[in-house]
């Protein structure tokens, strides 16, 4: 059994490339050695993530978000139990517009103009 959570919040600094590439993979690295995968979305300055994965590691991560001072304003808009994954092959899968990319940035799917990344709406179904 797994558990699910989605959440919406505000950055609290400008984040370019380089700072959304250190964010990305500070985040892989930590939620493969938690068993956690998901998908973070970055638009117009506002984060919406999934993370999936064990209960008490997605708590874990929860709690650490909760402290995060690279954004304020969060907002639990999903959390329940889940049978399966939606992202088992990404620690973390990113979505952002194309002059978000750097090379070598795993997971990465661009979006365009205003619209929402088909991939968060996968998180909000059980």
């Amino acid at each position: 059994m797994f558990e699910r959570i989605v959440y919406h919040s505000t950055a609290s600094q400008e984040f370019g490339s380089l700072a959304l590439f250190r964010l990305l993979t500070e985040a892989q690295s930590r939620n493969a050695s938690l068993s956690i995968t998901g998908h973070l979305l970055f638009m117009n300055g506002q984060f919406t993530q999934c993370l999936e994965g064990p209960p008490i590691h997605v708590e874990l991560i929860w709690q650490s978000l909760l402290r995060d001072t690279r954004h304020h304003n969060l907002e639990l808009l999903v959390r329940h139990a889940a049978n399966e994954r939606r992202f088992p092959a990404w620690s973390m899968a990113f979505s952002s517009y194309n002059s978000h990319y750097v090379h070598g940035m795993q997971g990465f799917f661009p979006i365009e103009g205003e619209t929402q990344s088909p991939i968060v709406p996968m998180c909000i179904s059980t």
